[in-house]
């Protein structure tokens, strides 16, 4: 008789230790989520090459002047950080060649033609805006 009621204790022990995990374990839940809330942060995807080229692409055309920060003034283009973004990209390019995916290379060829034509076509545009004035002599 001893021994049932040893048994039957350490069977509501287990359970009580069951219940109080699972109690702690939503109570922690719940403060990660509100901390999550309050931070106003979203969970960044994983880092891939795709990912890579998205962020250059995007700060070449930032750099270009074609999209800007909601609220700022309009951007002047910075042709050579275009350029260096643009160069970033040839870099992966050259040094990944051979070990990508076909969605991969056309990613990043796809983007390279589009910020190789925009580049020309707003350094075109600054140079008609800014013609250079011939030197006069004197």
């Amino acid at each position: 008789m001893a021994e049932e009621q040893n048994d039957e204790k350490k069977i509501i022990i287990d359970e009580d230790w069951k219940q109080q995990a699972k109690k702690d374990k939503e109570t922690l839940a719940a403060k990660e989520e509100e901390e999550k809330k309050k931070a106003g942060r979203r969970e960044l995807p994983q880092g891939d090459l795709s990912g890579l080229v998205s962020m250059l692409f995007t700060q070449t055309l930032y750099s270009l002047g074609f999209i800007g920060i909601k609220g700022q003034e309009k951007n002047e283009p910075d042709l050579a950080l275009a350029k260096y973004n643009i160069e970033m990209l040839e870099t992966i390019e050259q040094k990944t060649k051979g070990n990508l995916s076909e969605e991969e290379k056309q990613a990043i060829t796809g983007a390279l033609a589009e910020l190789r034509m925009a580049f020309v076509k707003v350094a075109q545009s600054v140079s008609n805006e800014n013609p250079q004035k011939p030197e006069q002599k004197v």
